[in-house]
C-alpha cells in the first residue's frame, strides 16, 4: 500500500467512461482507490428484501469491479452507515483525499456535510464535482439571479446557454495508470447487505439512435417501442448525460426537452427543498383529501375498472417500469378522480420504480395533482377514456396487461368519469378558496 491515497467514492455514477469527479481524482495525480458504499441508511428502509433496484446495483458494481481489475486495479466495497464507513478506510489507509460527484437530494446534502466535517477533522480535503446534470443549482437562473418555476423560460435559457464546452466529454481511460494497484477484494455479496436475488429486466446503456430521432412521434403510445429506456441508466449514472445530451442535440428536439425536465427538477429540488413533503404552492396543502384505504388498494393493484389504469399499474408491479404517458395517467386518477394525497402515490412509486429519482418522481406527482410548479392545472383532469382512444387506439397495451379487460370478470369501474371530474372540482375550489 502506497504512502498515500486518493479515494474516489462512486454514488450516482456508476460507470468509468466519462466520469467527472474520477476523472479530476486519477489527473490530480493517484494512486486512487475506488470505493462503493452500501448505504444502510438507504437500504434499511426498504421493505422488499428482494428488491430489483439493489439487484441492478449489485450486478452494475460487479461489472465496474471487473473493469477495474482489468487494469490491474480492484473496487472496494462497504456496507454500513458512509460516515462508519469512512472512519473505516480513514483508520485503515493513508487517505489524503476523497473526489466524488455531487449529489443534490437533501438526504446526500446532509450525507456530504458530515463526511467532509469528519474527513476535515483528519487533515483529508473533499472534492465534489458535477457530473449527473449539464446544468447544476444556479447556473440556469433569470436575470435577477432567482430561479425558474416554469419549464418553458428555463428551457430557453437552457438552450442559449448550452455549449460545446458543456458536453465535453473527460477521457479517464488516459489516466488509468493512476488507479491504485491493489490484490483483489472480494465484493460484498447480495446475501451480506441482507438482500435476496430476483430477476430484472434493464436494457443496455446504449441509446437507440432511431428511436430518439422519432421521438417526438412514438413517445406517447405505451405500445410501441417509442421511448429510449434510459431513465434507470441516467439516474444511476450508468450512462453519460453529456454523452445522451450531444445526440439529443443532433437528433431530436422533443427528446432534448424530456433531458432539460429532468435538470429542471433537480433545480426545483436543489432551490425548493420543501417540495419533498409538500406542495410546492402551499395553497394546495389545505385541500380535503378523501384518502380511502380501501379504494387506494384497487389503485395500486390494478383494478380500478378503468383498464389503461390497471395496465399501467400492473405494469409497475410486474417489472419497475411504466411508461411516461401512463405514469400521467394514473397519477391523475389518483389525485383527481380518487381524490387521494398526492404524497400517497408517489410513495408507492418510489418503492416500485427501478429508474426511482426524487426531484423527477416528486416533479411528476405534483404536476398531476395540480399542486406543483408549472403543473397542469387542478381542472385539468384526464378522461382515461379517452386517453386510451388517443394512445392506445388498437388496445394493445390493454391486451398485454389486462387481457380480461373487456370480459364480464373484470371488474366496473369504482368510480363513474364524470362524477368523479365534478367532486374534485368542488373540492379543489374550496380548497384553494
Amino acid at each position: 500500500m502506497p504512502d498515500s491515497l486518493t479515494v474516489f467514492w462512486f454514488r450516482r455514477d456508476l460507470r468509468l467512461e466519462d466520469n467527472a469527479g474520477l476523472y479530476r481524482a486519477l489527473k490530480a495525480g493517484g494512486p486512487v482507490l475506488p470505493v462503493f458504499i452500501f448505504d444502510s441508511n438507504i437500504l434499511d428502509s426498504l421493505s422488499d428484501r428482494a428488491d430489483k433496484r439493489v439487484n441492478f446495483i449489485h450486478d452494475t458494481i460487479a461489472g465496474l469491479h471487473n473493469k477495474l481489475q482489468m487494469t490491474g486495479s480492484t473496487l472496494y466495497t462497504f456496507y454500513g452507515t458512509p460516515l462508519s464507513c469512512f472512519r473505516q478506510l480513514a483508520e485503515q489507509y493513508p487517505i489524503t483525499a476523497v473526489y466524488t460527484n455531487t449529489d443534490y437530494e437533501p438526504y446526500a446534502i446532509q450525507r456530504d456535510k458530515e463526511i467532509k466535517a469528519f474527513l476535515q477533522g483528519r487533515n483529508i480535503s473533499f472534492h465534489s464535482y458535477k457530473d449527473q446534470v449539464i446544468f447544476e443549482q444556479d447556473e440556469v437562473v433569470k436575470d435577477n439571479k432567482e430561479p425558474y418555476t416554469v419549464f418553458t423560460p428555463y428551457s430557453r435559457k437552457w438552450k442559449e446557454k448550452l455549449n460545446s464546452f458543456y458536453l465535453k466529454e473527460y477521457p479517464v481511460e488516459r489516466y488509468f495508470n493512476n488507479l491504485c494497484k491493489h490484490n483483489e477484494r472480494a465484493l460484498l455479496t447480495l446475501k451480506e447487505i441482507g438482500f435476496t436475488k430476483v430477476a430484472y429486466d434493464v436494457p443496455p446503456a446504449m441509446l437507440d439512435e432511431a428511436i430518439a430521432m422519432h421521438y417526438d412521434e412514438t413517445r406517447d403510445y405505451p405500445a410501441v417501442k417509442g421511448t429510449t429506456m434510459l431513465s434507470v441508466h441516467l439516474r444511476f449514472g450508468t450512462i453519460s448525460i453529456r454523452r445522451l445530451a450531444a445526440k439529443a442535440v443532433e437528433l431530436n428536439g422533443t427528446y432534448l426537452n424530456e433531458l432539460i425536465w429532468r435538470e429542471f427538477y433537480q433545480m426545483i429540488l436543489w432551490h425548493f427543498p420543501h417540495v419533498v413533503s409538500g406542495c410546492f404552492k402551499p395553497a394546495y396543502d389545505r385541500i380535503e383529501w378523501r384518502n380511502n384505504e380501501a379504494e387506494f388498494g384497487k389503485w395500486y393493484t390494478g383494478q380500478t375498472g378503468y383498464p389503461i389504469v390497471d395496465a399501467g399499474m400492473r405494469q409497475l408491479n410486474e417489472t419497475g417500469y411504466m411508461h411516461n404517458r401512463v405514469r400521467m395517467i394514473t397519477a391523475s386518477f389518483l389525485t383527481k378522480h380518487l381524490l387521494i394525497d398526492w404524497r400517497w402515490g408517489e410513495g408507492y412509486f418510489a418503492e416500485k420504480l427501478l429508474d426511482y429519482d426524487l426531484a423527477a418522481n416528486n416533479g411528476g406527482w405534483q404536476w398531476a395533482a395540480g399542486c406543483g410548479c408549472d403543473a397542469a392545472p387542478y381542472f385539468r383532469i384526464f378522461n382515461p377514456y379517452l386517453q386510451t382512444q388517443k394512445f392506445d387506439p388498437q388496445a394493445a397495451y390493454l391486451k398485454k396487461w389486462v387481457p380480461e379487460y373487456d370480459q364480464l370478470t373484470y371488474p366496473l369501474p369504482m368510480v363513474e368519469h364524470s362524477a368523479a371530474r365534478e367532486r374534485c372540482l368542488r373540492v379543489y375550489k374550496k380548497g384553494l378558496g
